[in-house]
């Protein structure tokens, strides 16, 4: 692994920066004209994440075509990158999976269907069938399983599609731990979703704000508080829900307040990652150096700069670089909360 201890000041600080992101990036395969080569070999950002559609241009291929090719890509990554690289997806199952029949994978189920059959031994099969999936692709990190409760089952973005496993906080934390088991067999960190729960919402927070202050209640949380407190827990993505019980002002990605729960209320103390910094709820409010700043303060240790809402920026990681360096040059982020969230990195990416 490439230390930043043995480089200069500013490039280590930068290095550090650079490893709290994971970028999106267009292609299929991996050309040295593509900016996902610099990010990667140039600027050395700590992970990528990977689609098959393009919600700018509309159609789909983006990253995903084949599991031949796919396997191919992520190998060509990885072997680019002077650490080891964090290579993301979204395989929840169901109507969330990235890798679809249509391109050759093999099919999946809903969490839905599984917290109603409530059989943990099915769960257990078709959990350990993604997992070993995403081994031999070179995918080792599943955002995955969403944890949030079912509290509406017409919330367009979790009830509607499926990805609850249940209205019960208890059947959703069981078989979200037979998940994290199976992906920690096969050496694919997860990362349990969208605290602090966007079960309740009657809004997607991929088109802006979903504010769920009148709906959201504190059993939202049990899922979360059962697995940090069995040890089923390797990272935590934050979501861009807004609840004025929790804080009056900003959304959970931008809140120290509702982040700090996390460290303060369930006694988490690994990698925090933001939900997709370019989803509607924080882009059509905030500008990027606003959204960055404030995101990393709250206590985001790593970011996801999707690179797939509602425009695409080649040089989106070279820019985020930049504006959160000159932040703590002007005082604005501590170098020691860079320090924090680099540290987190280097210990959850020791077990990739």
């Amino acid at each position: 692994m490439l230390c930043c201890l043995s480089l200069q000041a500013g490039d280590s600080l930068r290095y550090k920066i650079a490893q709290m992101l994971i970028v999106g990036f267009r292609g299929a395969e991996l050309t040295g004209d593509s900016h996902i080569y610099s990010d990667v070999k140039s600027l050395h950002v700590g992970g990528v994440i990977l689609f098959d559609y393009d919600a700018v241009s509309k159609t789909r291929g983006r990253n995903i075509t084949s599991p031949a090719q796919l396997k191919k890509l992520c190998g060509d990554l990885q072997r680019l990158a002077d650490e080891k690289l964090i290579i993301s997806i979204d395989q929840e199952g169901g109507m969330v999976s990235r890798l679809k029949t249509s391109a050759g994978f093999p099919p999946t189920v809903s969490a839905k269907y599984l917290g109603a059959l409530d059989n943990a031994d099915t769960t257990r099969r078709y959990a350990a069938q993604t997992a070993r999936l995403l081994r031999e692709l070179g995918v080792n990190f599943n955002f995955a399983p969403c944890v949030d409760v079912d509290v509406n089952p017409q919330c367009p973005i979790v009830g509607k599609v499926q990805r609850s496993f249940s209205a019960k906080p208890d059947i959703v934390a069981k078989h979200a731990r037979i998940w994290v088991e199976e992906h920690r067999r096969c050496g694919v960190i997860t990362s349990p979703k969208h605290f602090p729960g966007h079960g309740s919402s009657a809004a997607d927070s991929h088109l802006g704000i979903a504010d769920v202050t009148a709906t959201w209640t504190a059993q939202e949380l049990i899922p979360y508080r059962q697995l940090v407190k069995s040890g089923h827990c390797d990272a935590i993505m934050v979501s861009h829900v807004f609840n004025k019980k929790l804080d009056g002002r900003y959304p959970a990605t931008l809140s120290p307040k509702i982040a700090g729960m996390i460290r303060n209320d369930l006694g988490f103390g690994g990698v925090v990652v933001s939900d997709d910094m370019a989803m509607g709820a924080i882009v059509d409010t905030y500008s990027f150096e606003v959204a960055l700043e404030k995101a990393v303060n709250a206590g985001m240790d790593m970011l996801v700069l999707s690179n797939n809402g509602k425009s695409y920026e080649p040089q989106i990681a070279s820019k985020a670089v930049a504006a959160i360096y000159a932040l703590v040059q002007k005082g604005r982020i501590s170098e020691a909360r860079i320090n924090e969230a680099y540290s987190r990195i280097v210990a959850i990416k020791s077990r990739l």
